[in-house]
């Protein structure tokens, strides 16, 4: 009997979610690629025997890539944010996305190569935005704002003013 997580994300790719997969698995910690399951019967985007759906992990969250065809794309309105603990951290999974035919985007959003969005967030970013001293928290915000990969130099320099 197959043993399934009782709460997982489902992703809906074109045709290439194993490519995705392997390729998160590649890329971040406690990620891996699991069970492939091809289509029993012929269905709208694909032929029996295609390969239909792929359990993976995406740092340590059980997901599940449907490739359901290219009728539906991502949102914005869903990302997974990383949290990184450092500069080469951050440099390291922005370029990974990036440089595998991502897109950059504004505040350290950028997208995959299959729309899927992210957030590369320092925690150093997360902590000068929430500084207790209003003028530091709004120095970091505004300095942010003017970014597309943050950069943690710059957040703390804008902090302290």
């Amino acid at each position: 009997m197959i043993q399934a997580a009782k709460n997982r994300i489902c992703l809906w790719y074109d045709h290439d979610a194993e490519e995705a997969a392997r390729f998160y698995a590649s890329t971040f910690p406690d990620s891996s690629v699991g069970a492939l399951y091809r289509a029993p019967a012929d269905y709208p985007s694909g032929k029996q025997g295609d390969l239909l759906t792929v359990e993976f992990t995406l740092m340590g969250i059980p997901c599940l890539g449907l490739n359901g065809g290219p009728g539906v794309k991502h949102s914005w309105a869903f990302s997974f944010q990383i949290a990184t603990q450092d500069q080469a951290e951050t440099d390291r999974y922005w370029h990974a996305i990036i440089d595998n035919g991502g897109q950059a985007s504004e505040c350290g959003w950028c997208q995959d190569k299959w729309g899927l969005s992210w957030q590369i967030t320092p925690l150093a970013l997360t902590q000068a935005i929430a500084n207790p001293d209003p003028a530091a928290a709004r120095r970091a915000f505004e300095a942010m704002m003017q970014m597309s990969k943050i950069d943690i130099a710059t957040i703390e320099a804008a902090r302290r003013g």
